[in-house]
């Protein structure tokens, strides 16, 4: 079977796009699927991470990376998906040709969006690009603060905007961070944590929605 590809996107920087990419890349490969996910973002902080966890593996990993940009990037997805289930790709903050053509490639588009009015807003080029190239989108709530109405009111805000909106929501919490420093997912290293459950719901519903 052909490998689904996921593009996780978002105009607006700082919604933790690369963040939720490597621990949805971590979960899928801790379930024994076999998980590539390509870095296309000029950062290169997705690679930053799978450098970091090389450095700390006491074992060989089954995730692979590939870092592509331009005009090599449909070229390396056509070589993929023949050797995997999922690729995740991590693409540009910017609607530029390269972010363009990750949408374009996905069989998801999955749109990390902070419960922020400013997000709200910001968001809606990344929804008109995943329109523009008729693919299904998911909007999925990140870094959801412990306390506060916030959530509520965007997660409102996107209902009626008919906007897809996944129903696992991302809380902001200190294990994400300990756990990209160490080139990791929390499901490795605080597998019994809310952190690792809230991942866990989002990754079978991503999983669902791409039919794998």
């Amino acid at each position: 079977m052909a490998a689904k590809i996921l593009t996780v996107a978002q105009q607006k920087g700082g919604a933790g796009k690369t963040t939720l990419a490597a621990q949805l890349a971590a979960a899928w490969t801790q379930e024994g699927r076999r998980v590539a996910i390509l870095d296309i973002d000029p950062q290169a902080s997705l690679a930053g991470w799978f450098e970091a966890r090389e450095e700390h593996a006491t074992e060989p990993d089954p995730l692979t990376l590939n870092k592509v940009g331009g005009w090599r990037i449909s070229q390396s997805l056509d070589d993929m998906r023949k050797d995997f289930d999922i690729i995740v790709i991590d693409s540009p903050p910017h609607a530029e040709t390269e972010a363009r053509i990750a949408v374009r490639a996905a069989h998801l588009v999955l749109v990390p969006i902070q419960p922020s009015p400013m997000d709200l807003w910001a968001t809606q080029e990344t929804v008109d690009l995943a329109k523009k190239e008729k693919r299904r989108l998911l909007v999925v709530l990140n870094r959801v603060p412990p306390r506060g109405r916030a959530a509520d009111v965007i997660r409102a805000q996107l209902a009626a905007r008919k906007l897809p909106t996944a129903a696992a929501t991302i809380g902001n919490r200190i294990a994400f961070v300990a756990s990209m420093l160490e080139g990791k997912g929390v499901v490795e290293t605080e597998s019994r944590s809310q952190a690792a459950e809230e991942i866990r719901a989002l990754a079978g519903e991503v999983a669902e929605k791409l039919g794998i």
